[in-house]
């Protein structure tokens, strides 16, 4: 697909539209809501209300990964660059690339940085933040790509020296099988002297994860029930948050965080564009969001399985998040 220019210094690709996005979205919910249990994969969250309501979650003082990251890039970012000497930053799930100016900065201060490469799900955010980049770094090329990260990682312009970061504890959300599957696709494009960061949450005290995704002031209820506010739009459907009540769950078997939304009554929801009545009983759950904690061993098994060697590890004073950077084994 030929790139197209969106301003100077700056393309867009595009391998995901809207209409890719509706059909996934129904394959997801046909699959997930009759499932058992039921379950919706957490990229549905992210329309323009529930990146929003993100946003407003990074801000709570129980939400500590986005503060602690940022500590770490603050302190660490001319060491990273000084390590990859990388030429392309090429950022998976860039968002508008708020964190990532910390890195961006110290490649610019070390003269290496002459291209941007932000990939993300949602066409708007990356045709709004593209040129504000190129703005922001003159002497750098923007090449934005639209794309889901576990689709079309194959087709990213890879070029030059490249860091690969994806960051925010992202990887999380994802089930083993599912990262192993990721760090392939990913290891699989680079070529020596590329390298990968990668941001993870550390395993830390119960109380203290749960208060990270069911903050007192209930945004984290709200970016939940959101996702049933999105089915109702795009799908026709006809839930009512109100009758759900956000629920956030340690596992300490698998160590993740769950969040799910539980029916406080029995209730059955018809969704329109599917052609289904979905039924509930009173206490029924739907799984919206895994979200896993690491620790030090793990990041570094799980990267030697897929094909990685973990050359640098940083963390905060506290140990609450992780960067690790590494290199194709």
């Amino acid at each position: 697909m030929t790139p197209t220019p969106i301003a100077d210094r700056c393309t867009i690709e595009v391998h995901l539209t809207e209409a890719d996005l509706a059909e996934a979205l129904r394959r997801d919910a046909r699959d997930g809501l009759t499932a058992r249990p039921k379950h919706l994969p957490p990229k549905w969250f992210y329309d323009e209300r529930g990146s929003l309501l993100f946003e407003d979650i990074t801000r709570l003082e129980e939400y500590y990964p986005t503060r602690r990251e940022t500590e770490i890039l603050e302190r660490e970012a001319s060491a990273i660059a000084a390590r990859t000497g990388a030429t392309t930053l090429l950022e998976l799930g860039a968002g508008t690339s708020t964190k990532t100016r910390l890195l961006l900065d110290a490649l610019a201060d070390a003269g290496t940085l002459d291209r941007i490469v932000p990939f993300d799900v949602c066409e708007p955010v990356l045709v709004a933040a593209g040129p504000e980049l190129a703005a922001a770094y003159p002497d750098v090329r923007v090449d934005a790509v639209v794309g889901d990260f576990e689709q079309h990682l194959g087709r990213l312009p890879m070029e030059g020296t490249t860091l690969v970061a994806f960051l925010g504890g992202t990887i999380g959300n994802l089930t083993p099988s599912e990262r192993h599957t990721f760090l392939t696709d990913v290891r699989e494009g680079l070529a020596p002297g590329d390298t990968f960061l990668l941001g993870t949450d550390l395993v830390k005290g119960e109380s203290r994860l749960v208060a990270a995704y069911d903050d007192a002031a209930g945004v984290t209820a709200a970016f939940n029930k959101n996702v049933l506010t999105v089915l109702n739009r795009t799908l026709a459907a006809d839930f009512q948050p109100d009758r759900f009540e956000h629920v956030a769950v340690w596992n300490a078997e698998e160590e993740w965080i769950e969040m799910r939304l539980r029916s406080l009554r029995p209730q059955s929801v018809h969704i329109g564009d599917l052609g289904m009545r979905v039924h509930f009983a009173k206490g029924e759950e739907i799984r919206t969001e895994i979200s896993a904690k690491f620790r030090r061993d793990r990041v570094a098994s799980e990267l030697a399985a897929a094909g990685y060697l973990l050359t640098h590890w940083w963390t905060d004073p506290d140990e609450d998040f992780a960067l690790s950077l590494a290199v194709p084994a």
